[in-house]
């Protein structure tokens, strides 16, 4: 039975979900398919990632009714404005050939204009008021942000997705986001980020502390870190292309991890970011438009 999450707006989600991040389109149906049948109900895109049509396709494919699938997207800074969020919401909406989106976050903050995310983010509000939308949030906001965020709106962000692994823990974020009744959601959950940086020591799945802590469960490294997700409560969105992949990070349910596990884990945290810094993504350096169809 898949593991539910109660957001601050009394709406469930599923705790585990399933992101598309870099997954080339042509390969997102079958990957999203699979997901579906071996148990996923949370697929996680993002206007961005520019196959949101495919994941559309997939879930009209698995012939489950809409109710059992919690349907999260992005909008991307290119589309802030209130206007321009409206408009976001009607090309998502309409790639993934829904009605209602279950969960709809802004895909960054702007802080060079701080206004327009701002109006994007009332945008959501009305979208939320309007029925068109089920929950609303942020995404990769850090605690000042979020702050001035909260304090210029009148719906808390019901969820912060943000990057969280062993190697990267933002405890600050996380201590910010539960203080405001925000759900942490991990992306790179089990540090695939860490894989391909050069500057990083080793990748998150190649670690001895989680190699160990995995035998001793006869888990493995990526189900381990996934475990620690959820038993911290946070809500986790591991990527896969890869059928056997896609199945093993599903199968987390058979073994707990210790306290003293959970604090070995914790202790991993390197303070290094994997992902581009928040305070630099501005529609001059991250210019992408988000096609009509």
């Amino acid at each position: 039975m898949t593991t539910t999450l109660t957001l601050n707006n009394d709406v469930e989600m599923p705790a585990l979900g399933f992101g598309v991040f870099q997954t080339p389109p042509e390969e997102t149906v079958t990957a999203v398919t699979e997901a579906l049948r071996v148990g996923y109900r949370l697929i996680d895109t993002a206007a961005a990632y520019g196959n949101e049509r495919e994941v559309g396709e997939a879930i009209r494919r698995s012939e489950l009714d809409r109710s059992e699938i919690f349907v999260e997207t992005k909008l991307w800074i290119t589309d802030y404005g209130y206007d321009g969020a409206l408009h976001g919401f009607d090309k998502s909406a309409g790639k993934l050939g829904v009605e209602q989106i279950d969960l709809l976050l802004l895909h960054q903050p702007v802080p060079t204009d701080f206004d327009r995310t701002v109006e994007a983010y009332r945008a959501l509000e009305t979208l939320l008021a309007d029925g068109r939308v089920r929950a609303i949030g942020i995404s990769n906001v850090m605690p000042g942000v979020l702050a001035d965020l909260v304090q210029r709106t009148s719906v808390v962000p019901a969820v912060n997705q943000v990057e969280v692994h062993p190697y990267f823990t933002q405890v600050d974020v996380r201590a910010a986001d539960a203080e405001h009744g925000i759900l942490t959601q991990a992306w790179s959950p089990i540090g695939g980020i860490t894989s391909y940086r050069e500057d990083s020591p080793r990748s998150t799945l190649e670690d001895p502390v989680i190699g160990e802590i995995a035998a001793a469960h006869d888990a493995t490294p990526a189900q381990v870190m996934l475990r620690w997700h959820l038993q911290q409560g946070r809500s986790a969105i591991p990527k896969s292309v890869r059928p056997a992949r896609i199945a093993e990070n599903f199968a987390v349910d058979g073994f707990e991890l210790t306290a003293e596990e959970l604090t070995r884990i914790d202790a991993l945290d390197t303070g290094v970011r994997g992902g581009p810094e928040p305070e630099t993504i501005t529609p001059e350096t991250f210019r992408r438009e988000i096609p009509e169809a």
